[in-house]
């Protein structure tokens, strides 16, 4: 059984017990969420596609931590001009662990 759902504009795989990082969420550690945004489902022989959304399906989690990504650096450049600009950037996540997959069939 597996759902793809969609949050903080990206769209996420999702089987039971996986751990996945999403974008930041604004819960606390220890806590459940419910993503309802699911666009696909499959239990093993049906598979339901969304219309844009799949109704009455839901995702749940259990939230496990926040924490940083690894840093990635955005150099820009323009030749012949001396413009030269260095930034990094560490994105926010929100680890989940997946509970329950409700209403696909």
């Amino acid at each position: 059984m597996y759902a793809v759902f969609e949050t903080g504009g990206k769209q996420f795989r999702a089987e039971l017990g996986d751990t996945l990082r999403v974008p930041l969420l604004e819960v606390e550690e220890g806590d459940t969420v419910s993503f309802e945004k699911v666009l696909l489902g499959a239990d093993g022989e049906a598979v339901a596609v969304g219309d844009p959304l799949v109704s009455g399906a839901v995702v749940k989690a259990e939230v496990l931590r926040h924490g940083k990504d690894a840093k990635i650096i955005v150099f820009k450049r323009k030749r012949r001009k001396g413009y030269r600009k260095k930034q990094g950037h560490r994105q926010k996540f929100t680890e989940v662990r997946i509970s329950d997959i409700d209403g696909l069939g």
